[in-house]
């Protein structure tokens, strides 16, 4: 599995350590990976998505899932989540049109 954030495509980078004598070091930088348990509200559902720390501050501050969904772009997010993204919008044009 890519250590890749689900929502945001955040990988990880490469760059160097730098001692005081000025030794350089090859290292990676990963990103902050979590396994979160959010919930939908126009699918009615929990879902577990493996994201980023900063990726699950940016869905708190966009006013959910759903609201992240709908902003974010479409390369951004794994398959997973355009598929999710795709049952969203599809949820909420029914809600619509039944209301």
């Amino acid at each position: 599995m890519t250590r890749r954030c689900e929502l945001t495509g955040k990988l990880p980078m490469s760059g160097q350590l730098r001692s005081h004598a000025e030794n350089k070091t090859k290292r990676t930088f990963r990103p902050n990976l979590c396994e979160v348990t959010l919930i939908s509200d126009a699918l009615q559902r929990k879902v577990r998505l493996r994201i980023s720390a900063h990726a699950l501050k940016s869905v708190e501050r966009r006013g959910g899932l759903d609201a992240f969904l709908m902003k974010a772009r479409e390369e951004e997010l794994s398959l997973r989540c355009r598929k999710l993204r795709r049952e969203v919008k599809k949820a909420q044009s029914e809600e619509a049109t039944a209301a």
